[in-house]
This record gives structure tokens, sequence and C-alpha cells, in this order.
């Protein structure tokens, strides 16, 4: 008999996009997959079918990403790519190879097809099953415009056009990357019915996301940014889901989840200077997923963003994998070494958030 928690699984390396020596690569896939398998976490590893990988979807088309960028951006891209590749599109760096455009819509068609399997499994059952896209390159810097930031098409929102296909109105995203996820922002900033929640490091790149960036017009108190001081950890991005984003969740009453699950924020990661543990990730994957369960029928697709140190984030996804299974963390605990949170910096922030949106 299947279990009653299932996780359904895409991952998509991008072979053919991977730069020598660029800490976005295909390595990042290839050591998630080898974690998860040498963990167990894997559909060939298990017996009740909790678990179970997505082999075959469909890419995404150009038409499917007029409703996410600027209608001619993909085909520009696709131009760039064939002619012009190997080439940087800005100094992050953001690069092209020949590949690059296939690659890309090939990851925005995986996070659609996640979308499918959770709204299609959901029919009739209490607790829809969770989707996970192992996927790259990143999207959630690429802009109604273009990309950046390693991002090339972004598949948060894409994912988000493809609930609302499905007829789900109100969503919510999630933001868990150690950089503030600007085009998300953006795209959605003047649209009260997507409500976007970001932690991230204050100051780290693309240096967006500030306190007062709550959405314009009719979004105004839709775009939620809670800039963590850097050295923040498990304390300030637990404090910031338990007491800003499960309200706010509440209150907005999502009809599906879409989070961008970036591992950057990790303490081994090379980019940024945030110190989550790799418990950190077990224990927000298991809020997370318990806000579902409470407010959409368990309706939750979580979406790879960063995460450049290899260990941290095939630890990072293996624990998220078994906080989804309700499986128990490999947490070791403290980390010798490791500073302490900057607390009162936090509890500042936290208690700025909280007061101008009121939750």
């Amino acid at each position: 008999m299947a279990s009653s928690v299932k996780l359904i699984y895409i991952a998509h390396d991008a072979s053919t996009h991977d730069l020598e020596g660029h800490p976005e690569r295909r390595a990042r896939i290839d050591a998630t997959l080898a974690r998860l398998r040498d963990e167990r976490l894997t559909e060939r590893t298990r017996t009740n079918g909790d678990v179970e990988r997505m082999e075959t979807f469909a890419s995404a088309t150009h038409e499917d990403l007029k409703h996410v960028h600027e209608k001619n951006y993909s085909r520009s891209i696709e131009m760039l790519a064939r002619s012009r590749a190997p080439l940087m599109l800005d100094s992050a760096p953001t690069y092209l190879c020949p590949g690059s455009c296939e690659e890309a819509m090939k990851g925005v068609g995986a996070a659609r097809a996640l979308v499918d399997r959770v709204s299609d499994e959901a029919r009739g059952s209490k607790r829809a099953p969770t989707g996970f896209g192992l996927i790259r390159p990143p999207g959630h810097h690429a802009t109604k415009r273009g990309g950046q930031g390693f991002c090339l098409f972004n598949t948060a929102v894409a994912a988000v056009c493809r609930a609302r296909e499905r007829g789900y109105e109100r969503v919510l995203v999630y933001d868990f990357d150690v950089h503030h996820g600007n085009g998300t922002n953006d795209i959605f900033h003047a649209d009260p019915n997507v409500l976007f929640v970001s932690t991230h490091e204050d100051g780290s790149y693309p240096g967006t996301g500030k306190i007062t960036d709550v959405g314009e017009g009719d979004g105004v108190g839709a775009t939620i940014n809670i800039p963590l001081p850097p050295g923040s950890g498990d304390f300030a991005v637990l404090s910031a889901v338990e007491n800003i984003l499960m309200p706010a969740a509440a209150r907005f009453k999502p009809d599906f989840i879409i989070i961008s699950a970036g591992y950057d924020a990790h303490w081994r990661d090379p980019l940024a200077g945030l110190n989550f543990r790799t418990g950190t990730y077990h224990r927000l994957c298991t809020k997370l997923k318990e806000m579902a369960d409470a407010l959409c029928g368990g309706r939750i697709v979580f979406l790879l963003e960063g995460g450049y140190d290899l260990v941290g984030l095939s630890e990072g996804v293996a624990d998220s994998f078994r906080a989804l299974l309700s499986e128990g963390s490999t947490d070791i605990g403290v980390i010798p070494g490791l500073r302490d949170e900057p607390m009162d910096k936090v509890r500042k922030v936290l208690a700025e958030v909280k007061a101008l949106h009121q939750v």
C-alpha cells in the first residue's frame, strides 16, 4: 500500500548549458542526485511508492513564455544562443551556450509539468503530493525584459502562470534563496492575486528587496520583503516563517504555493553570507508543507534556484526531501566555528516587517 505522503520530482541537469569553472553548472544536479541515491531518497531505493521521478515532460514553448516575459524575449535568446554563443549576457556572469535556450525552456516545461501533476493528483484527495523540481538554470532573477544573475527564464513565474491556467486564482510564492528574487518580485509587483514573500541576505546581489518594497498599485501589500542581516541562520529564517510568512499566507488564502528553493544560504556556500545549517532546510520545508496542507490541500511545488557549494546544496536538498517525506533530519547540531546569529538585528528587522504588513 502506497504511503499517504508522496514526493514527485523532476531532475533536469541542462547538460549542454555548462561553462567550465562557473558556479552554476551541471555538477550541481549530478551531486544532488548522487546524494539522494546514496541516502536512499529516490524511487529506486524505496519500496512504498512515496517517491516518484517524472522522466517524461514537455519543454515550454515560446507561446508559454509570452505570459512570463516580453513576447519576443525567448526568441531573442534562442537566436543569440544559436548564432553568437558562447557569450555573456551580464557581469554576474550569466552565460549562453549554443544549447542554453533549449535547456532553459526544458526547465520551464518541468516546472509546468510539476504543477500539472500536483494539481491532477490532488483531485478527490485531501492531501496533494509535493512537487520538487531539481532543475537548472535557476530563474528568479529573470525579469520581464531579460535574464540576469545566472537566470534566463523565470521558472517560478512560469509555474504561477501554469497554476492560473489550471484555475488556481490566488498563488503564494515564497523565495528562500540567499539572493532576492528581483525578477519574480517585479513581475508580480502590481498583482494582488500573487503574494510574493522573500527572505534573503540584506545587501547581497542584486541589492533589491528592501523592507519598504511592498508592491505597487493594486498589488500594494502583496509583496513582503524580509532582508536578513549577514550571519543570520536558523533562528532568523524560522522566525520569519512562523511570525510573518504563515500569518500573511493565512490571511491571503492561497489556492497554490510555489517555492523558489535556493540553497545558497547554507553556511558552506561561497556566494553569500547567511548561515543556514543543513537541518534548517528540513525545519523550513516541514513548516512549508504543513502550511500548504492547512491552506490549500497540500498543493505546493518547490523549484531549485541557487546553491553553489556541492556539499551544502546536496545535503540541503536531501534533508528537504526527508522533511517532505515526514522523515527525520540528519542535522548534526552545533557546528564548531559557526558564528552566532545577530539576534538583536534579526528581531529589529522582523519587528519592522510585522508592523509594516500588520501581521
